[in-house]
């Protein structure tokens, strides 16, 4: 395991780093809401193998010896070399890391989970991280240097990352105690003048600031090596994935809601409210909603590698034209969009920001690339105008231009589309209302099916939980795909936040098992999001009881009503509170938010710990309900429904202010052996009766033609008094 053997220096570490802190007073990371989002780094607690770090050396190969073409030995080497590593890839990518920036080499390269759009799941073709660790978790951060291999995760992974994780690679607890971030990191273990590597396609604007701020205090030098092209699709070479070419398909007024060309107005009003001339839409989510498109570029998620340049008088839609099909091609044409290529946008951003005038980014979501070549135009351009002015204004080797030159002057604020997509409006919530039916007719045949298999004796495997209930989504109307890969955690497994079931080496599921059940489904009208944590036996009372408390948070979460302009960082304790009364915790949010037939996690809101996200909880976001539990080698139990924020009407309203709260999407029963009634509150069991009610009332009617469905959905939507 990576964090199986800890150097006996690590409390020396933790003193020089607690010291370097403090002498150079580095401030912690604060990491925007896009960074994060269900993603996102803090601190660390444990050290690279290679000791404290003063030493930056090129690790050796056998002479002759070749990965993916790169030879290692062959590379320039940039200090006396340690022994030769177990993995090829690493060599590799190390050689490649000598070689860069016209064989001046850096000293450690950065190699995030983001792509050129900082989406959570990129394409295959873009996985750079996950092909140099073969860790598949969506978030963290690989840093390599000459003698070492870091990744950096959160609690959700640490399980996972444990078991995918080479000998090679240190495991990096983000967010643990005595720690430091990447970046604290980065300044304290490299020498004096080291050189930074990164892909400025997958970092922000606003990352690298922060990385640069903090090399610049160490005596460090951040090379965003944009000509050499990622260094990791060098190592991956043929191997790499080609490029995703899905069509695109409309996404129907129906389910929409609101017209491309009326969603253009709106977006042009908000860039003249602004002072902006041009606003630059990068992330693919906000493209598909911005155009009333769906693709299929991306697993889980209904996008397509794009861009979206938006002006006064012109809207141009950057992707591969062969994904435009004649409904989209005429959509986009009524609307007056104009189609360019995908790799057409620098071009244009560079005119723009050349033309003096004034571009929108989000320095959040907005890559470095993007910027980098905006800023340089717009400097050339300036140059032109004012020569002397500008002379001996670049840096060294021309690698210090995080902050904007002269004549640049971008509007760094928030996109204006993210938070239009997350207010839905009437036929977007009457399309999530209509993809939950039909989830709840799917996961309820699942239930039925397991429980029919368990009876007859049969064991299934994890990878057959998926299948079938994917199977069962797939004959719904309007199934697109899966929101994400499936979570059937049994036993042990379900403790793994993000487990993924492998055919050959899953867990199966038997008459004793405590089977925890994450999973969603992409339907033409709406995005599902479900956890349900159900035993095919009997439950222990310990199992019971965690997941009564995991329970009773979950219900004070869904009956909290709060004064409009509360941020869901308000809200996380009412999650926790039963747990943590029992000394019990979960080391994940809360609650996300979720995109109207896009993807299962959407901002700006968050109800999480992380008081920095200050977006308010507003009417008509959609968002998830998720507490739970993981005992470590021993079982989990988390419970998930999808709510959407309503107004409530209240006997007083103080100050004026309009009052908040939840109304249920997800309507699946839970399973009521697995809930000890002794520790509920009359409160809390009439919660219970009264959502297994509303479940009752919603789906029995889609399941009249179904008579063995219907009568176990009757069964199990009973009032708790008369299920035990």
């Amino acid at each position: 395991m990576a964090t199986s053997s800890r150097p006996s220096s690590l409390p020396v570490l933790i003193g020089k780093v607690t010291a370097f802190a403090t002498r150079r007073t580095l401030p912690r990371l604060t990491v925007a809401y896009a960074k994060l989002g269900t993603r996102g780094f803090g601190s660390l607690t444990s050290t690279s193998p290679g000791g404290n770090g003063s030493t930056v050396a090129q690790p050796s190969a056998a002479p002759g010896a070749t990965y993916n073409g790169v030879n290692p030995a062959a590379a320039p080497t940039m200090a006396a070399a340690p022994a030769a590593t177990a993995d090829p890839k690493l060599s590799a990518l190390r050689a490649a890391m000598a070689a860069a920036d016209g064989g001046r080499g850096v000293a450690a390269y950065l190699a995030p989970t983001e792509d050129p759009h900082m989406s959570e799941y990129p394409p295959a073709c873009l996985k750079y991280r996950e092909f140099i660790t073969n860790f598949t978790g969506t978030a963290g951060t690989a840093v390599v240097t000459t003698d070492a291999a870091l990744l950096w995760t959160d609690g959700r992974y640490f399980l996972q990352a444990n078991t995918e994780l080479g000998p090679e690679w240190t495991l990096m607890k983000a967010g643990t105690p005595g720690c430091p971030d990447l970046e604290d990191w980065l300044a304290l273990n490299l020498p004096d003048g080291a050189r930074v590597g990164i892909d400025p396609w997958v970092h922000t604007v606003n990352s690298v600031r922060t990385l640069q701020r903090k090399l610049d205090d160490a005596g460090k030098v951040l090379v965003p090596l944009l000509e050499d092209g990622n260094l990791i699709s060098k190592v991956w070479a043929d191997q790499r994935p080609p490029a995703p070419d899905a069509p695109l398909r409309v996404h129907p007024l129906r389910w929409a809601g609101e017209d491309l060309a009326a969603k253009l107005v709106r977006m042009r009003e908000q860039m003249r409210q602004a002072g902006a001339a041009a606003l630059l839409v990068s992330s693919l989510d906000e493209v598909a909603w911005l155009t009333n498109t769906r693709g299929g570029d991306v697993d889980h998620n209904p996008v397509a590698l794009s861009y979206a340049l938006l002006t006064p008088g012109a809207a141009t839609l950057y992707v591969d034209a062969a994904k435009v099909v004649p409904p989209v091609a005429e959509q986009l044409q009524a609307a007056g969009v104009q189609v360019k290529p995908y790799d057409g946008l620098l071009a244009d951003v560079s005119a723009v920001a050349a033309s003096g005038e004034r571009l929108w980014l989000d320095p959040a979501r907005v890559s470095y690339a993007v910027y980098q070549a905006a800023a340089k135009a717009a400097s050339e351009a300036a140059s032109k105008k004012r020569p002397r002015e500008e002379e001996g204004g670049a840096a060294a080797n021309g690698h210090k231009a995080a902050a904007a030159p002269r004549g640049f002057r971008p509007v760094e604020l928030a996109s204006p589309v993210v938070g239009a997509k997350a207010i839905k409006n009437a036929a977007e919530l009457e399309g999530m209302r209509e993809a939950h039916l039909r989830d709840a007719v799917a996961v309820s045949q699942f239930m039925v099916w397991l429980q029919a298999k368990v009876a007859e004796g049969v064991t299934v495997t994890e990878v057959e939980v998926d299948e079938a209930l994917t199977g069962f989504r797939a004959a719904q109307p309007g199934f697109v795909e899966t929101s994400f890969s499936t979570i059937a955690g049994a036993g042990p497994n379900g403790a793994i936040i993000h487990y993924r079931a492998q055919p050959g080496t899953c867990r199966s599921v038997d008459a004793s098992t405590l089977l925890l059940l994450d999973s969603g489904g992409q339907y033409d009208c709406g995005t599902t999001d479900i956890t349900r944590t159900v035993h095919t036996g009997t439950p222990t009372d310990h199992q019971r009881r965690c997941f009564t408390r995991v329970l009773q948070g979950h219900i004070a979460l869904d009956s909290a009503v709060w004064p409009e302009g509360t941020p869901g960082a308000a809200l996380d304790t009412l999650a926790r509170t039963a747990l943590w009364r029992e000394g019990l915790n979960y080391r994940h949010g809360t609650g996300h938010g979720v995109g109207a037939a896009l993807n299962v996690h959407e901002g700006p809101q968050s109800i999480s710990s992380r008081a920095h996200i200050t977006t308010p909880l507003q009417a008509h976001m959609v968002c998830s309900n998720e507490p739970g539990y993981y005992e470590d080698g021993s079982f989990g139990v988390r419970i998930e429904n999808l709510v959407v924020v309503v107004e409530k009407e209240t006997p007083f309203r103080y100050g004026g202010q309009q009052y908040l709260g939840f109304a249920r999407l997800t309507l699946v029963p839970l399973q009521a052996k697995m809930i000890d009634t002794g520790l509920l509150s009359p409160e809390e069991v009439a919660w219970v009766d009264a959502y297994h009610h509303e479940v009752w009332q919603q789906v029995s009617p889609r399941m009249q033609d179904q008579p063995a469905l219907l009568k176990w959905l009757q069964a199990n939507t009973r009032p708790l008094a008369e299920q035990k």
